[in-house]
């Protein structure tokens, strides 16, 4: 019988009360403070306890995964705060340095901040970004942090403390408006942060309208979550569990269908008792779980750790879904892999695992013009090319489009790809262009056409 255990928090001010961090140098344990001022540091018990090797301390996955380690800022910037660090500069002074660094870091990559989010009466929808014609993900106001925070998260800005760099439903349910009034959607995404954060009460305020008979459009809740991960007691043992399940159940009933997006990056996530309690839980409701990670230096970037994590899915239920490219934001620049090692790493996982894994679709950039993944590296008369493919596109009619990228072992994202045999453009970039200067659902955007013409 697994017994019910209390959530401590570890945030910045708590690092040196966590007693395994006396296995770090305190050089080591310095430089974490120096860069944990900048991007947002969270951990917790059940992370630090169960998934963490303190043997292998720095090199451990689960360790790199939610300790910052020094090489995440560029050398100027993990300096500047060092400096003010070591002089014991007033907490303001290290507050606007920490914010400058912040900025320098690509907080909103892709577009995401403006370019995804629609308007409604010509006015912008709090917390919502509809990027593409079938989905629209909603960022519950209550649900903008996390159990533990990953290193690499491209929603860092989220949990800086910058209004500006937030992104959030407000309490006016707009979006519910929103989502009711365009029946060209069909799946729903509650994303954060992370919406598990949220107690049943508030939870159930989010899910609940969508079962109603404005809402029979929507046929797919997704929740997107680490509590899989970081926090299993969530679905088990914690003390509104149950109700939590009884929602899921309720979901299902309903006729619709719930997929929960777990987040798991390495297959440590999966070992213990209480993860796969909690994924046999959620899988006995009629839920289903569907995984995602980016490939990330120094946590997963080996074909045997994916492989492995795949089989360990699909052993308990678990569907392999997405392997993704990590964006270029916060520290991406101490995570990222090159495509061309990228395209390397998923073919030799996904060649020693059954069909029942091959369900994964990567490696997958989630940018601008939409969901772009590389189905392979093309010899043509003697010349390499990137085959690349869009799995979701702000067009639909791009999806399935095979296109060239010239060949490039430095490349680590789509825009530093060059359009092969010498054109000057990839064949979506003008209408691209035409999709992101008008807001989504605003009376410009329809007058453009873009909801008539695309997205019918």
């Amino acid at each position: 019988m697994i017994e019910p255990r209390r959530l401590k928090l570890y945030n910045l001010k708590d690092l040196d009360l966590i007693p395994q961090m006396a296995n770090l140098s305190a050089e080591e344990r310095f430089a974490t403070k120096v860069v944990a001022h900048v991007l947002p540091f969270r951990s917790n018990n059940y992370v630090i306890e169960d998934l963490i090797n303190w043997n292998n301390v720095p090199d451990d996955p689960m360790f790199q995964l939610t300790f910052m380690q020094r090489e995440m800022l560029t050398s100027n910037q993990f300096s500047r705060m060092a400096t003010l660090l070591h002089e014991k500069a007033p907490p303001e002074k290290i507050s606007q340095v920490a914010n400058q660094i912040r900025y320098e870091l690509n907080p909103h990559p892709n577009g995401q901040l403006a370019a995804n989010v629609p308007v409604m009466d010509d006015e912008p929808i709090p917390g919502v970004q509809h990027k593409y014609k079938e989905t629209c993900l909603v960022f519950p106001s209550s649900g903008q942090t996390c159990h533990a925070y990953c290193t690499f998260c491209f929603r860092w800005a989220q949990f800086v403390g910058l209004d500006d760099l937030k992104f959030a439903t407000d309490e006016s349910r707009r979006f519910q408006q929103y989502i009711a009034s365009h029946k060209e959607l069909t799946d729903i995404l509650f994303t954060g942060g992370d919406p598990m954060v949220m107690t049943y009460k508030k939870l159930k305020t989010y899910i609940e309208p969508l079962l109603g008979p404005d809402f029979d459009h929507i046929q797919n809740i997704r929740i997107g979550t680490k509590s899989v991960s970081y926090w299993p007691y969530r679905f088990v043992t914690d003390k509104d569990a149950d109700d939590v399940l009884r929602l899921f159940e309720k979901v299902v009933k309903s006729g619709k269908h719930l997929a929960i997006m777990g987040h798991y990056n390495h297959w440590v996530e999966l070992s213990t008792d209480i993860a796969k309690e909690a994924v046999r839980r959620i899988r006995d409701t009629g839920a289903e779980i569907r995984s995602q990670s980016p490939l990330i230096r120094n946590i997963n970037d080996s074909a045997k750790v994916w492989t492995r994590m795949w089989k360990e899915q699909v052993k308990i239920g678990v569907i392999p879904y997405y392997f993704f490219v990590e964006r270029h934001t916060g520290s991406s620049q101490y995570f990222k892999v090159p495509l061309a090692e990228a395209f390397d790493i998923f073919r030799n996982a996904v060649t020693k695992v059954s069909g029942l894994s091959r369900t994964v679709r990567g490696p997958s950039m989630s940018a601008k013009p939409g969901k772009v993944v590389i189905e392979g590296v093309a010899d043509i008369h003697g010349e390499k090319y990137f085959v690349l493919n869009f799995i979701q596109g702000r067009n639909p009619d791009w999806v399935k489009r095979p296109f060239f990228a010239e060949y490039n072992k430095a490349a680590s994202w789509l825009d530093e790809l060059q359009p092969a045999w010498g054109k000057s453009k990839f064949f979506y970039e003008d209408e691209l262009k035409k999709l992101t200067a008008v807001p989504i659902g605003s009376s410009s955007h329809e007058m453009d056409g873009f909801a008539a013409s695309v997205w019918n």
